[in-house]
Order: structure tokens, then C-alpha cells, then sequence
């Protein structure tokens, strides 16, 4: 006789408790993974928040 797998029925649990979080944690990144590497040297210049925090 087999043994009783619990892992199947918790990770189809989890997945459906858990998907609304991991899709919307995905778009954030890739929207802020877009908008960031649209930033050119010239925005960074004109940015006063890089300005202010800029190391010297």
C-alpha cells in the first residue's frame, strides 16, 4: 500500500490561496523593471532626487 503524498493537496491549496499575490507582485516588477531601463543618463541629470542624493 502506498503511503498518503500530502505535498499535491497543500501546494493546490497554496496555489489557490496564493496566486492573486504572485501575479500581481510579477506586473509590479516588470512595470517597474520597464520603467526603470527607459532612464536614460539625461533623465538621472535633470532628476532633482538624483541630484540630492548624488555620492561625491
Amino acid at each position: 500500500m502506498r503511503k498518503f503524498d500530502p505535498w499535491p493537496v497543500f501546494f493546490r491549496r497554496e496555489w489557490n490561496r496564493t496566486w492573486p499575490f504572485i501575479v500581481g507582485f510579477a506586473v509590479t516588477g516588470a512595470l517597474i523593471t520597464k520603467f526603470s531601463l527607459g532612464l536614460t543618463e539625461e533623465d538621472a541629470k535633470n532628476s532633482k532626487f538624483v541630484q540630492r542624493h548624488k555620492k561625491l
